[in-house]
């Protein structure tokens, strides 16, 4: 996976429809560069997932991901054998001898590959995108540092796995946690916040092709004013382009106090979170 510079990663990502600022362009040419894993942190719905989804359309690479979550384990991230087919075969083995039928269960054919050894044993061009990294139990990150410092894995049945091909690496944190510093140590850091009203309209126009200008821009005006509020959940770069896009559904053309009202559970999603914002953007029933 190479890029050319960091106008190249710009460009090609434009592409797709990621509008990368210049700290995005830049980290991500030197992760394909370095050869080292990138870890991307920041606020839930800023586009950190998104990036890897695109890095891997723009590189016709194939996108493996491992979700984290609390009592992720080695078997579920790495690979585990499957025990219901093996336990048929030595029910079929009969008088077979134990060694043989050892030697038989644990081969290729009883492996279940999981992301990680999936990614690592692919030879096309593979993004692995490990998401949400901060959701996993620390032991996981144990697991990490050692595929992720020589991209090989040992499994005592079979020997040593080493990547054919090293896969480009994206982890993602939303910062619930603090992650070891072993394992950002590993990586090249970026971090992502939500973009400025500009950005996000250009965004939104990429994204949404037919719609205004103006629209464009009022509608991320809005989402920016709502970011600003105390809510559970604030809106989400994609649920600002489902936004634009409902509009266009509903062959809207501008954001008065009544459109607002009536279409803020398509960013909000939160009745508490409808309600502060109602008194914010539409006061006494006429938008701001």
């Amino acid at each position: 996976m190479t890029f050319t510079s960091p106008a190249d990663v710009r460009e090609r990502l434009a592409t797709v429809g990621y509008l990368p600022d210049d700290a995005i362009a830049t980290t991500v040419y030197l992760a394909a560069a370095l050869g080292k894993p990138l870890l991307v942190e920041g606020p839930a719905g800023v586009g950190k997932t998104e990036l890897a989804k695109a890095v891997a359309e723009i590189t016709d690479a194939e996108l493996v991901r491992l979700q984290c979550y609390e009592g992720l384990d080695e078997p579920r991230a790495l690979y585990e054998w499957n025990y219901k087919k093996q336990l048929l075969r030595i029910q079929a083995a009969g008088d077979e001898s134990w060694n043989a039928t050892h030697d038989d269960i644990f081969t290729e054919e009883f492996l279940l590959e999981r992301p990680l050894l999936t990614a690592i044993r692919r030879s096309e061009p593979t993004v692995l995108l490990i998401d949400e990294t901060d959701k996993a139990d620390v032991e996981v990150e144990g697991l990490l540092l050692e595929v992720l410092s020589d991209f090989q894995v040992t499994i005592p049945e079979l020997g040593t796995i080493t990547a054919v091909r090293r896969p480009f690496v994206v982890l993602t944190s939303n910062a619930t946690r603090e992650l070891s510093e072993a394992l950002k140590r590993r990586c090249l850091y970026l971090h992502l916040d939500y973009p400025s009203p500009e950005r996000e309209r250009d965004i939104v126009k990429a994204r949404v092709p037919g719609i205004e200008d103006a629209l464009a821009e009022r509608l991320a005006q809005l989402v920016a004013t709502l970011r600003t509020l105390e809510l559970k959940k604030a809106p989400s770069i994609a649920e600002t382009i489902d936004w634009a896009r409902t509009l266009l559904a509903l062959g809207l053309d501008r954001m008065d106090a009544d459109t607002i009202s009536a279409t803020l559970g398509v960013v909000l999603k939160h009745h508490s979170d409808q309600e502060r914002a109602r008194k914010e953007l539409v006061p006494d029933g006429s938008s701001r």
